[in-house]
């Protein structure tokens, strides 16, 4: 089996230190645009800049910082399917439970194009994701794991950070489901699978495993 490279660039948004991706096979121009927040115009730009052509908008989940940007990607690009767990979709059109209300914004992103549940794969821009149903933090929450090349590569949304976890104090949050979530979905994969969460600096789960204080393996 040929190993492909994956080519991965961050847009972070100021707001709450959010992680939007923009990722692509090497040697090819098409991409997909993961968790656009608050920075569409950055991560438009970015996207025009080298000549890519979006296959797909993925949402690990619902919540307003990783789905603010939806609404400026679909009206750059109206094709590219807009994809989100099918347990977070109602998120996206509901401005209190994506929980911009709160913060007196009430955004809303247009409506799910797929809905993915775990266990599936999803191929967009010649990449295969297999989805990972990781609820706790969210209802719905899905991880991106891409097995296409060593190391793998998870994109992790708001589950798992470096040295941290994904909050579990909102309405449809479990603390016990994030836990399991980490300890059966992403604890399970190789040791050397790069994460890249949501917010804050890439990490591996052997580092996690190890290290993680909230989460012991």
């Amino acid at each position: 089996m040929t190993s492909e490279r994956l080519l991965i660039e961050a847009v972070v948004s100021p707001m709450f230190g959010q992680n939007a991706f923009i990722v692509r096979l090497e040697g090819r121009d098409d991409c997909v645009i993961v968790d656009p927040g608050f920075e569409a115009e950055q991560i438009i730009a970015r996207v025009q800049q080298q000549a890519l052509a979006p296959a797909a908008i993925l949402n690990t989940h619902g919540h307003a910082d990783h789905i603010a940007g939806n609404a400026a990607m679909k009206a750059c690009w109206p094709a590219c399917p807009l994809v989100i767990g099918a347990d977070d979709a109602d998120k996206l059109t509901d401005a209190t439970a994506n929980l911009s209300q709160g913060f007196g914004l009430g955004l809303v992103s247009p409506p799910s194009d797929v809905r993915v549940v775990d266990g599936q794969q999803y191929s967009a821009a010649g990449i295969v994701w297999e989805v990972l149903g990781t609820p706790g933090h969210s209802r719905g929450h899905v991880v991106y794991l891409w097995k296409g090349g060593t190391p793998w590569v998870a994109l992790v949304g708001d589950v798992l950070f470096r040295g941290g976890v994904g909050r579990s104090d909102f309405p449809d949050s479990d603390p016990r489901q994030l836990a399991e979530s980490i300890r059966g979905k992403l604890y399970a994969l190789p040791e050397n699978t790069q994460i890249l969460p949501g917010h804050g600096e890439a990490t591996t789960i052997g580092e996690e495993k190890r290290f993680n204080p909230f989460v012991p393996a």
